[in-house]
């Protein structure tokens, strides 16, 4: 067993590119993977509820967060690269990914990629692999719906959202609001969404924008589903019951994986650890 008080460090990727990443806890190796595309770790609470069982490895995502601003590229392929350039910095041979949202999707490709490498995935909160178009629209019906249930806040963030030239003030106040919608508890929405948002940076627009055209290009393909048919890696899939994007979306995922096991969460939404926080423990903690 591994042990460690805490670290942050810098990672160069290999164009030279300086990612931010830490390391606390102690157990097995465990690499997380955050959301986004275009956001940065927020997974302070994850690490501290696993410190006990496993290292944590963050790191924030290419021009993300703290990590060195370029210009990309903004691809699979690269972010899988830097990925593995997280894992051999802290040198780790084989580890658990734990890919939350977007993240989930960057998880799978490494492991597709680097099946030798991950000794098991964690899918937390994901779309699944099936094409965008069967999910993303009933997800912004439910962000609507979810936000409309506080009229004010719908209000205010309709406001902001047709607005150009925000100041850094009003682009994260538009994100708190709009953060509300991922979490069951509307009455205790607003504070989990202000803690998400500190420390604050700015969204990688250009980083989000690429990403998600080349998910519609990759997304529902034949190879897709070949290749998760053939993974070898056992994998756990946690769901929150009340995301709002579909969780019907993940099936396709479910029924491809022959390595597979599914927990869901039936009072949490989209980050299933600020709401059912012994659920989530209990779910990835079956794998370290």
């Amino acid at each position: 067993m591994t042990m460690t008080d805490g670290e942050t460090v810098t990672v160069a990727a290999d164009d030279g590119v300086r990612l931010w990443a830490s390391r606390t806890g102690r157990g097995v190796p465990l690499v997380l993977c955050h959301g986004g595309p275009g956001l940065w770790d927020m997974f302070g609470d994850v690490a501290a509820l696993l410190a006990d069982r496993a290292v944590v490895h963050r790191w924030d995502q290419r021009g993300c967060g703290r990590s060195q601003p370029c210009a990309g590229p903004w691809t699979t392929e690269r972010f899988v690269a830097d990925l593995d350039a997280v894992r051999e910095h802290f040198g780790l041979e084989r580890t658990v990914l734990l890919g939350h949202s977007w993240g989930a999707w960057l998880a799978l490709a490494y492991t597709l990629a680097h099946p030798e490498r991950v000794a098991a995935l964690v899918y937390v909160a994901g779309t699944g692999i099936g094409p965008v178009g069967d999910w993303h629209g009933a997800y912004k019906e439910n962000l609507l719906a979810r936000l409309g249930e506080h009229p004010g806040r719908l209000a205010r963030w309709r406001e902001l959202e047709g607005r150009t030239g925000l100041s850094a003030r009003e682009e994260r106040e538009r994100a708190v609001l709009r953060w509300t919608a991922e979490f069951v508890d509307g009455e205790r929405a607003p504070e989990h969404a202000r803690h998400m948002a500190d420390p604050w940076f700015p969204a990688n627009r250009a980083c989000n924008a690429a990403f998600g055209a080349e998910t519609r290009r990759v997304a529902g393909t034949p190879e897709l589903y070949a290749a998760c048919r053939a993974l070898d890696v056992p994998v756990v899939v946690v769901d929150g019951a009340r995301d709002i994007r579909p969780r019907p979306a993940v099936d396709s995922l479910v029924e491809a994986l022959p390595r597979v096991r599914r927990v869901v969460l039936p009072d949490a939404g989209h980050h299933p650890w600020v709401e059912d926080p012994q659920g989530f423990a209990e779910a990835v903690r079956t794998v370290l």
